[in-house]
């Protein structure tokens, strides 16, 4: 692992490359060299330019570090005060809600309950699994197979209308992913009853032979990594 300091002055800017070839640059917040574990602040994935990513990068996982501007430790400013209290709660809410998705894999949860519960905890922390039930705000019940439908509560209730809402959208959504899909893959299928393009150069008398035009497209794949706030 090439570059790794035994000390990162807070405020100096490093880039790190994990052992997946993800890389992640930022501004150094905290090091801890006992652990090997870089706190790093990097510019908001939503765009945001008020709010930042932070990530916790173990050095023993990444397989390349650079410092890309150091900030001598003289001339750094104080780090500023953590709020505990927020980052104890956001970590005991990763928690929970990786608790919450085991629960639906022991009870054999299909695809589409996960998706929706996925879709749901993103806007609402109020919710849960009662077996392969998705309880939101403890009284509004979403069965199986998980459609408009099957949205059980106070009728009347704001949460009911919400969650209502939120699980239409969903749906609507995922419909016009699928569709979009779907579309892609029949362009990429070549059309049935097509011959294949030939082509002959002038004056070639190579026995009548002809060349074949080849067709040929590189699809670039682009890898989003999903950072929590």
């Amino acid at each position: 692992m090439a570059g790794v300091s035994d000390c990162f002055s807070i405020g100096s800017t490093v880039a790190c490359k994990t052992c997946y070839n993800k890389e992640i640059e930022g501004e150094v917040l905290a090091f801890d060299p006992q652990t090997k574990m870089l706190i790093l602040k990097c510019p908001a994935s939503n765009g945001r330019p008020s709010l930042n990513d932070v990530h916790i990068v173990n050095l023993s996982l990444v397989s390349d570090v650079q410092v890309k501007r150091e900030v001598s430790p003289t001339t750094s400013e104080p780090p500023q005060s953590l709020n505990l209290q927020m980052l104890n709660r956001r970590v005991r809410n990763q928690i929970e809600e990786k608790k919450r998705l085991v629960m639906a894999l022991q009870a054999g949860v299909s695809p589409e309950g996960q998706k929706l519960f996925i879709a749901i905890s993103k806007t609402i922390q109020d919710i849960t699994w009662n077996g392969a039930n998705i309880v939101v705000f403890d009284n509004v019940t979403i069965r199986p197979p998980y459609k408009v439908d099957n949205v059980h509560g106070n009728e009347d209730s704001g949460a009911y209308k919400h969650v209502k809402k939120v699980v239409e959208k969903h749906i609507k959504d995922t419909a016009a992913s699928a569709q979009v899909q779907q579309q892609r893959e029949q362009q990429q299928q070549p059309q049935k009853g097509k011959v294949p393009l030939f082509e002959s150069k002038k004056g070639d008398r190579s026995n009548g032979l002809f060349k074949r035009r080849n067709h040929c497209k590189i699809d670039t794949p682009v890898i989003d990594i999903g950072i929590l706030n």
